[in-house]
């Protein structure tokens, strides 16, 4: 292992959204605001301009970081080629939209798998609006800029509920959550609904997360995180850490 390689450790105890990835991933990655307004502006899409802030906020006297996008409301349905068209045509680095498209792509294959169709021939409906886009896309660029060797995220939440969606009423976790996360630990909490989003699993599984407990580090930078939606019956938000391996 290289002297100066680095760990970047993810803890999930309220579950994991695309937007929450997003404000860890800046936090840790030092950005100000004038910085991710021009990761934004790099996206090439005019609909974007100006839509996002992160804000420190206070959650229950626990400080942390929020993440706010204002859009204006689109009933756009994506295809897997159009969102590679949008990728490709952006001004991300190589490395970014790699990832970018790594992540749809799992996207594309769950969908692909519940809905019986090939992978080409996918629509994607949430997770083509231009919010899930900026996420996926904002994620990707920020953690290829962020100095770590490997990415250990905890074993994710899920429970039972209900998911209001394109298609109706439909069981948590969402069907195209289920399908990605084949192969991934997850433990049961006593809540109800989205834990996990598509967004978010499908990131993590691009960027190569690791899912595990605490690795051994030195903790050199920490971040709290909390999300749109308060999860009730479980600690409140999502904790990064950025440190270098020890033992």
């Amino acid at each position: 292992m290289a002297a100066n390689a680095k760990t970047l450790v993810l803890r999930t105890p309220t579950g994991i959204s695309g937007d929450m990835l997003l404000t860890g991933m800046a936090g840790i990655a030092g950005l100000n605001d004038v910085e991710l307004a021009e990761m934004v502006d790099s996206l090439a899409i005019e609909a974007l301009h100006g839509c996002l802030s992160i804000k420190q906020v206070n959650v229950d006297g626990i400080s942390g970081w929020k993440a706010s996008v204002k859009l204006a409301p689109e009933h756009a349905h994506r295809s897997f080629s159009d969102i590679r068209k949008l990728i490709g045509a952006s001004e991300l680095s190589a490395g970014a939209k790699h990832l970018a498209e790594a992540a749809f792509a799992e996207l594309a294959r769950a969908e692909a798998a519940i809905h019986g169709k090939v992978v080409d021939e996918v629509t994607f409906h949430e997770v083509g609006a231009l919010d899930s886009i900026l996420d996926i896309c904002l994620v990707s660029a920020i953690f290829d800029r962020i100095p770590c060797d490997s990415f250990v995220c905890s074993p994710l939440p899920v429970c039972d509920g209900v998911n209001r969606c394109e298609h109706g009423l439909l069981a948590a976790p969402a069907p195209a959550v289920l399908q990605m996360l084949d192969g991934i630990p997850v433990y049961g909490i006593d809540s109800t609904g989205e834990t996990v989003t598509p967004t978010a699993i499908a990131l993590l599984k691009a960027l190569g997360a690791r899912f595990d407990r605490w690795p051994a580090l030195t903790i050199e930078k920490v971040l709290r995180v909390f999300g749109g939606r308060k999860v009730p019956n479980v600690p409140n938000g999502a904790i990064f850490v950025l440190g270098r391996p020890t033992g």
